[in-house]
């Protein structure tokens, strides 16, 4: 299972599970990837910045895509950025042979300049060999490197590898207009476009052009239900369904404690064990979890798959 530009639906962006005292858990890995596969997910995406891959050792790394690919059954895709690309070739390459989809590369937040931007891709594909399939993730609000989308394009006229554009600027729903517009009059060929940011702007972004989600929202049977109602032209109900969703989805986008915010839901559905980080990482006070039940609680009446 390739990556290739005709990806569409929800790759979820997974957690990486962790016991309290910050061992890798790894029975609930495998029932974390159950989880995502009974959400109707398209294909999973681990070791992202909110999987806290900058916490593990290389050898934690690879066995977690190596558990995830042998029972996911959907296409994995891998994220191997790394501040020097040799550690980035290594387990990228590692992750193919093991049986990944692609890898996905975030840009050096050191990177300013446009030229910089290219450059740095150029070189970063020639590293890891450009036989890879690849996700070129923009994330500005954490990376703080801005891409427009003149660079997005001769990035990805530059890279024939490069199959998917990860789109979490904000605000960029004009972002996915230009991109679109751009391959219409045949200035940039054929490109996924999965948006991230919690999900959201999903609603709007799918009405944009976007072909769905790769993001880590605690729900993300509702974010593939959002993108299969907005596909299929049902734009009304898609936004019922999101709007419901939406109080939850912005309390899980605050910096800073949106990942134990996420892994609390994740524990509360079933799909980990524990909702622990490895340090550093922040913990969701008593007040917080009360607010979060709360607005669980709230959700149910909308949608059952809340009432937890």
């Amino acid at each position: 299972m390739r990556l290739d530009h005709t990806a569409a639906g929800v790759y979820a962006i997974a957690a990486t599970p962790f016991t309290p005292d910050g061992a890798l858990d790894r029975p609930s890995i495998d029932r974390m990837t159950d989880f995502y596969k009974a959400c109707g997910v398209t294909g999973l995406t681990i070791l992202g910045i909110m999987g806290e891959a900058p916490k593990l050792e290389p050898e934690e790394s690879l066995a977690i895509v190596r558990q995830v690919v042998a029972r996911a059954g959907v296409p994995v895709i891998v994220g191997v950025s790394a501040p020097g690309f040799a550690a980035m070739r290594s387990l990228a390459r590692a992750s193919m042979d093991a049986g990944a989809a692609g890898v996905m590369i975030a840009p050096t937040p050191s990177l300013r300049t446009d030229d910089q931007i290219v450059t740095y891709f150029g070189q970063a594909v020639e590293a890891i060999g450009e036989d890879i399939p690849w996700v070129l993730q923009d994330y500005p609000l954490t990376l703080s490197v801005v891409m427009t989308p003149d660079v997005i394009r001769r990035i990805v006229m530059a890279s024939d590898s490069c199959v998917m554009l990860k789109h979490e600027d904000w605000p960029g729903l004009e972002k996915i207009s230009a991109l679109r517009r751009m391959q219409a009059e045949g200035r940039l060929r054929p490109l996924s476009i999965l948006c991230g940011n919690g999900g959201l702007f999903l609603d709007f972004e799918m009405d944009r052009g976007a072909d769905g989600a790769m993001t880590g929202y605690a729900f993300p049977d509702m974010l593939a239900d959002t993108v299969r109602l907005a596909r299929a032209g049902e734009r009304d109900a898609a936004h019922d369904l999101f709007d419901a969703h939406l109080p939850l989805i912005r309390y899980e986008q605050q910096q800073g404690i949106g990942l134990a915010v996420r892994k609390y839901v994740l524990q509360k559905r079933g799909a980990i064990a524990h909702d622990a980080q490895r340090k550093p990482g922040a913990a969701l006070s008593a007040t917080a979890r009360q607010e979060v039940d709360y607005l669980l609680a709230r959700l149910a009446r909308r949608d059952p798959r809340a009432a937890l």
